[in-house]
């Protein structure tokens, strides 16, 4: 795992970055500064693939503008200052539950950032700080990205984290609807290498099909690349629906119900009558129904620009309506199920939604939590249960929620607000405390969400490569916060991490009638403790018949292969008819809704967002590598457009939410009509010196946050209505 010479030492982690999971071989000097960052060529998933962002990881972590103790703001005068752990605390304990207890218990809200999924801290003490918070209003990301995915994986199997990846390095087929892999690396599919695994597709003769309203770096790598009119998407998949059934193409292997069902929801949405609202003529999707039908094997895969959209969730269920109808779902090259090493909570009652609903719009939650698109009007509005104090975790909704004007206006009418974060940024500058985490390389890694998306099976565990110093955990982080939200400091010498993980190793061996195998579990710490536990229940698992451990895990420091994916269903659904519900009501339901559209004009021009291979979201854009060339803040739009309105240079673009003065970049890889911002940027009063010279402009100020995708509340991005003009001499 280390090679030592007199001045330097290499060491292997996975990368945090994104969802690629990439092996990464770092190498430390003798002060732990990063000299270099190479892909881990003996990693047997990414197989020492590196992409831009994972190069930057040392610039990423050794960034000077990171906060490396905690900070006070002075309300009176707006000024900050650094505080001891120990104060921070103790202002927190005294502050947050005084909160409470006059507004009560539901005045308290917690927002989790994108992140957390990317940590063991966020995995594993995230939800005891929920616990300790004992409130509803619980925010993330998830509703600004991907819960119509889980949300219709959950109606369909029972458990909204029982997802289907496409099977890519065994297929023959693949349709890509808003997704753009060789930019983000991939997203609820987890696939380092991404590129060369497409690329691979077509050499052994497959077929790679991109939909998207922009010529992507991945549509040019595919065969072909169909235009798209933004948020039309669930119509093309129901034309490909009914052809299915007009033309007798359904093979059902699986055991689902509900055909009946949709095949009467699909009547409607005739190819030539999808035609219209999507762009792509009736000739065109009814080919597509045939080759994915034809195939001998295949599967559809659909993300994030698919998720943000008004008929985000419907698209996701048509998604797998399909793998199910041309019989290529839990099969071998088509769309398949995962199988994570890491034991998790397992569902034992069907998944549903709208068990409580929000105050001020009464929108359902899904998945414990409310739509991130509420959280301004819960700040905003007076009366019983208006949230006065809130925390946030590794996140900047500022800049990644809709209507982030109106936020950022609403987070300075709360009474109390602690952040945990790196930095002091356009969200965190609102906050009383700030308390930093450490850095990513003094911290373990295990990717217990994103292994729940692997196209293989795999597992890799990364001890920390340097010493905290002096300094708290992030784990620590999270459990004295817990504790200070409750009223409660931390005792001398007590740990709470090792508390909350000792309650939580008893409770679950009691559950799983192993309450004398304690002993056994091995690790420098409890943390390590209960991950050993997790794995040992595993599937693989010790304890369940395999080999499996964190022994295991520590002698493989490269990660441990555990084979391609195989068919799962029925063992692992969890609905009530135990079959694939192809027709769950609140799908049918909000058929009425699309079909309502049908015969809508569309809009002059719409916004669409946009991925960019050196950015991730908001908290890239300090690091001088990953800023400019084509990592910019521009708007692209087609040259026909600009002549239309008679731009050049910059413009200002309008919707019913905000104006923004932009860039314009044009380009004929857009389609007339449509237009593109970048998400995550406006920085102009960021205290990151690198983010603020290259500031953008927040495209969320164009965004509503009024309009949500209905059976999930995720947050519209696409498909915006806007209006563009040139701007005045001087802007």
């Amino acid at each position: 795992m280390t090679s030592v010479t007199d001045d330097t030492r290499k060491l292997l982690r996975t990368c945090p970055l994104c969802e690629a999971v990439c092996g990464l071989e770092i190498t430390l000097d003798a002060h732990d500064h990063v000299v270099g960052v190479r892909g881990d060529r003996e990693d047997p998933f990414s197989r020492g693939f590196l992409c831009p962002k994972g190069a930057s990881l040392g610039r990423l972590d050794e960034d000077p503008d990171r906060l490396s103790q905690p900070m006070i703001r002075d309300r009176a005068t707006d000024s900050w200052r650094t505080a001891s752990w120990n104060e921070a605390f103790d202002l927190i304990a005294e502050r947050f539950p005084a909160v409470v207890a006059e507004y009560g218990r539901q005045s308290a809200a917690l927002y989790l950032g994108n992140p957390n999924a990317h940590t063991i801290a966020g995995m594993m003490y995230a939800p005891v700080l929920i616990r300790a918070l004992g409130t509803r209003n619980i925010y993330s990301a998830s509703t600004a990205d991907q819960m119509p995915k889980q949300v219709a994986s959950g109606l369909m199997f029972g458990d909204p984290t029982t997802v289907a990846v496409p099977d890519l390095d065994r297929t023959d087929y693949l349709l890509m609807l808003g997704a753009n892999p060789l930019e983000s690396n991939g997203s609820l599919c987890t696939a380092p290498n991404f590129p060369g695994r497409l690329e691979a597709l077509r050499t052994r003769g497959g077929r790679l099909v991109v939909v998207d309203p922009r010529r992507t770096r991945t549509a040019e790598l595919a065969d072909e690349h169909l235009f798209i009119r933004p948020g039309s998407d669930a119509y093309l998949l129901f034309g490909i629906v009914h052809t299915l059934f007009a033309e007798n193409l359904t093979e059902v292997l699986v055991e689902a119900s509900g055909i009946d069902e949709i095949r009467t929801a699909a009547a409607p949405f005739t190819p030539a009558a999808v035609a219209g609202r999507t762009g792509i003529a009736a000739e065109t999707v009814m080919r597509l129904a045939r080759e994915l039908a034809a195939a001998p094997t295949a599967a559809v895969y659909a993300r994030m620009g698919t998720c943000t959209a008004e008929f985000g969730t419907l698209t996701q269920w048509l998604v797998d309506v399909i793998n199910v109808l041309t019989g290529n779902l839990d099969r071998p090259g088509g769309a398949m199920f995962p199988t994570a090493a890491a034991q998790t909570i397992v569902r034992s009652r069907p998944f549903r939604t709208g068990r409580w609903t929000s105050r001020v719009r009464e929108l359902p939650e899904a998945m414990g939590e409310f739509p991130v698109a509420t959280l301004a009007e819960e700040i905003h509005t007076p009366g019983e249960g208006r949230v006065r104090a809130l925390i946030t975790v590794a996140g900047n909704p500022v800049l990644s929620v809709p209507s982030g004007a109106r936020l950022d206006s609403a987070l300075r009418e709360l009474e109390f607000m602690v952040s945990v974060d790196h930095y002091r940024n356009e969200t965190t500058r609102h906050a009383d405390v700030i308390l930093p985490p450490p850095r990513s390389l003094q911290a373990s890694h295990y990717d217990f969400a994103l292994l729940q998306f692997a196209v293989r099976n795999y597992a890799r565990y990364s001890r920390p490569l340097m010493p905290l110093r002096d300094r708290p955990s992030e784990p620590e982080i999270l459990a004295r916060l817990a504790l200070a939200v409750s009223g409660q400091s931390t005792e001398p010498g007590h740990d709470p991490v090792e508390t909350v993980d000792e309650l939580i190793i008893a409770g679950t061996l009691q559950a799983a009638g192993m309450a004398d195998r304690r002993a056994e579990l091995i690790g420098d710490n409890s943390t390590e403790q209960r991950i050993d536990m997790m794995v040992r229940l595993g599937p693989y698992g010790q304890w369940r018949g395999g080999s499996l451990n964190l022994r295991a895990l520590l002698d493989n420091p490269h990660g441990i292969d555990l084979g391609p994916l195989r068919p799962r269903l029925p063992a692992i659904l969890r609905t009530a008819t135990r079959t694939v519900e192809l027709a769950p009501p609140l799908m049918l339901a909000d058929v009425d809704r699309l079909r309502a559209g049908l015969d809508e004009a569309a809009p002059d021009v719409v916004l669409i967002g946009r991925r960019q291979l050196r950015s991730n979201n908001s908290w890239m854009h300090n690091v001088p590598t990953l800023v400019g060339g084509s990592n910019t803040c521009t708007l692209h739009i087609h040259p026909d457009d600009m002549s239309r309105f008679g731009l050049d240079g910059q413009a200002v673009i309008k919707s019913a939410a905000g104006s923004l003065v932009v860039t314009l970049e044009p380009t004929e890889k857009i389609m007339p009509g449509v237009v593109s911002l970048p998400h995550g940027w406006g920085h102009a009063d960021s205290t990151q010196s690198v983010a603020r010279t290259h500031a953008g402009v927040n495209a969320n100020v164009l965004t509503d946050d009024s309009l949500v995708d209905v059976p999930s509340g995720n947050a519209v991005f696409n498909g915006v209505p806007v209006t563009l003009s040139p701007a005045a001499s001087g802007s």
